[in-house]
């Protein structure tokens, strides 16, 4: 395949990928696979896509200025917990290799899903200063989760997106376009927690993030333009049949 080829092949990838990000957590679905198939060995390909996803992160946060207006507190509160987590997880891969992990993992990714079909159910949209009645327990409750999330998703990462989801609708009595704009700030900083990281520890394909990160940047900035204007529901119910999905290609690759 030409470098031109390549790049155009990329860009679309990228564009798939920042659809899927901003809208429900599954980037890697599309990305790293495209990485793949342009000849990146899996470990460089999974650093190369993480840096690539910060583009991701701009334009769908760029995009969610209306939705995370006036909860700028609770978000920077997350994304700190989120980040904490996410650096402890790195730290634990470095003593406990992911693989030990993966037999989990569809368990995790199921229960995501679950937790979708079941959030939707619930009344959102409640009063905002619904959230200051709360005990402090339940928001500690809340915030260790954040924090462990955060953590799986430095660890494994796997549909981390997905999950990050299913717990702020838990914990949140935000609209699910609110939801999702935290979720993407939260992945944002991962991400570019990650790729500094990336940067003094390992090689980057700077090359193939030019045109991956151009079509994330597109894709993650239509992302939440798209979750204003769809049926909730029925993206809820697509998200958690997707993380069915990977649940169970993870569940047989790790068990057969």
């Amino acid at each position: 395949m030409s470098l031109l080829l390549t790049f155009i092949f990329l860009i679309i990838a990228g564009l798939v990928a920042g659809l899927l990000s901003s809208i429900a957590g599954l980037a890697s679905l599309a990305s790293y696979p495209a990485l793949l198939l342009v000849g990146l060995p899996p470990v460089l390909a999974n650093v190369t896509n993480t840096t690539a996803l910060i583009f991701s992160g701009i334009g769908s946060t760029v995009s969610s200025l209306k939705e995370l207006h006036g909860h700028w507190k609770k978000v920077i509160i997350f994304t700190i917990l989120a980040s904490c987590g996410s650096v402890a997880g790195s730290l634990l891969l470095l003593i406990a290799p992911a693989s030990s992990f993966e037999k989990i993992v569809p368990f995790f990714i199921f229960t995501a899903g679950v937790l979708l079909l079941l959030s939707s159910r619930k009344k959102i949209g409640a009063p905002a200063n619904s959230q200051l009645t709360k005990s402090f327990w339940v928001n500690l409750i809340s915030w260790v989760g954040v924090f462990l999330i955060g953590g799986y998703t430095g660890y494994f990462g796997a549909a981390g997106g997905v999950i990050f989801l299913a717990i702020l609708s838990l914990i949140t009595d935000d609209s699910f376009a609110v939801i999702n704009a935290i979720k993407n700030v939260i992945a944002f900083a991962s991400n570019s927690i990650a790729t500094l990281i990336f940067i003094f520890k390992t090689r980057i394909d700077w090359l193939m993030v030019i045109p991956l990160g151009f079509g994330l940047l597109i894709g993650g900035y239509l992302g939440p333009i798209i979750v204003r204007h769809v049926n909730i529901h029925l993206l809820r119910a697509l998200i958690a049949l997707a993380a069915f999905g990977l649940a169970g290609y993870l569940f047989v690759t790790a068990y057969f």
